[in-house]
């Protein structure tokens, strides 16, 4: 079976420092151009280009195979990428300076290199060395706790067009000495480039890190630059059972706030549509969204069904940020934001529909049984219930990103958690709820409904 023409595949294999493979020598960017060239040739419904492990000749990458012909390509720059795609790709002729065309010898290479790594195996197992995907687990922290420095000093922003590293140390207030150990080692992340001892943005740095590009996601990144000293005491917490040293109410400041549900924007932002249509909007009259931080949900109900008005109910720290959003979604006379507690707050009468999302899993079973027993008083009859959340599984374990968000609760919360289908249906009937469903969404958040008899 051939579904296309061609099929390109690419090695982009990594490997630890200091062993030859493709991805130490730029297949990431051979990679890149070859989707951009095949692209603008207009062949991308012709020719499937797919990355790969290892194609066994790593000391002469990058490496790439095209199907069916069966030619091997090494040594594969970026610069060779437009002319294989304009010859071999759009014209049928193979770019024959870079072939390996000796099936002999391509063959002996491989099998050799097979023999290194198993070698190399064994040799790692009979001294009890940690594998190296587990060893790199343990220590992710360093590159996270480098960039999340960076975006703290705002350093990409500083950088602008490219500078050394005793300009930029200057100008964001730093030790020059320090700054360059950093700034190397986002050069050495793929962040930024360094040439002739100046530092300059990468496109995905100057993208989504840089104050003045349009997909800057900075502000939502501060949060996880926040989580960062909550998860440093979470040995603290395991032996506490409980957010450790730092109160869950305490003063936090408008940087934490704006952090926070910039953080919680963007999420819902990229969700909302696909939400919407999940639930269904047509018919709703009046909506409470409990919790509703930026107001990004209310905004998309409201834009999918005319006739609604929607209440959102936030801690007055918030609230100011919904009017904000609300005020730029042009919506003002349809989406209201009253000040409240959701923990003991009276969330009125007659709503068609109740939205809580992301809000469970900062509160204990208790408190979810509460709340649900003032949403269902809060509708009409008929009235729907609809919670997003992290849901995990019978045994809690699955799926992975709920399971580690449970931790997250852990450190900086009270008693919330990440909770199960289960116990969302059990707490859902006992507040009076029924056709209770879990509907399962792109992404690691899913959705809960029931319905007011």
């Amino acid at each position: 079976m051939e579904p296309f023409r061609l099929h390109v595949f690419v090695c982009d294999q990594r490997k630890p420092e200091g062993v030859p493979c493709c991805a130490a020598k730029d297949s990431g960017k051979v990679i890149e151009a070859l989707r951009r060239e095949v692209n603008a040739r207009g062949l991308e419904d012709e020719v499937q280009i797919t990355t790969c492990g290892s194609l066994g000749l790593c000391e002469h990458g990058p490496n790439m195979v095209v199907y069916p012909d069966g030619i091997w390509y090494s040594g594969v720059r970026p610069e060779d990428v437009a002319e294989i795609v304009a010859s071999h790709f759009d014209n049928d002729t193979p770019v024959e300076r870079i072939i390996r065309s000796d099936s002999s010898s391509v063959r002996t290479e491989i099998l050799a290199n097979r023999e290194k790594m198993l070698q190399a195996r064994r040799a790692k197992e009979a001294a009890g060395m940690l594998p190296d995907d587990l060893n790199d687990r343990i220590r992710a922290f360093q590159e996270s706790r480098a960039i999340l420095t960076a975006l703290e000093l705002d350093l990409f922003t500083a950088l602008g067009d490219g500078q050394a590293a005793e300009q930029l140390a200057a100008k964001i207030g730093t030790d020059a000495r320090a700054t360059e150990m950093l700034l190397n080692a986002l050069v050495s992340l793929g962040l930024l480039a360094k040439h002739e001892d100046i530092f300059r943005n990468s496109p995905v740095s100057g993208r989504y890190f840089r104050a003045d590009s349009p997909d800057n996601a900075r502000p939502a990144l501060m949060h996880i630059a926040h989580l960062w000293h909550r998860w440093s005491r979470l040995t603290d917490c395991v032996r506490a059972g409980t957010a450790f040293g730092q109160e869950e109410v305490e003063p936090r400041g408008d940087d934490w706030t704006e952090a926070f549900i910039a953080a919680m924007d963007r999420n819902a932002r990229e969700r909302a549509s696909r939400l919407v249509q999940a639930v269904g909007a047509a018919g709703l009259r009046r909506m409470l969204d409990v919790g509703g931080g930026s107001g990004a949900y209310s905004i998309a109900f409201a834009k999918a069904e005319p006739a609604l008005t929607v209440e959102i109910l936030d801690v007055a720290e918030v609230a100011p940020i919904a009017r904000r959003h609300i005020h730029d979604a042009g919506l003002t006379d349809r989406i209201s934001v009253r000040v409240g507690d959701l923990r003991s707050g009276i969330h009125g009468r007659d709503y068609d529909l109740v939205f809580i999302s992301a809000i469970c899993h900062m509160l204990s079973p208790e408190e979810n049984c509460d709340l649900l027993r003032r949403s269902h008083a809060a509708l009409k009859s008929g009235g729907r219930i609809v919670i997003q959340d992290f849901i995990l599984e019978p045994d809690k374990t699955a799926p992975g990103f709920a399971a580690l968000f449970a931790l997250n609760m852990l450190v900086g919360t009270r008693a919330g958690s990440s909770y199960s289908e289960v116990e969302y249906r059990v707490w859902m009937a006992g507040a009076g709820f029924q056709d209770i469903r879990h509907v399962r969404m792109p992404g690691p958040a899913g959705l809960v409904i029931g319905c007011r008899p």
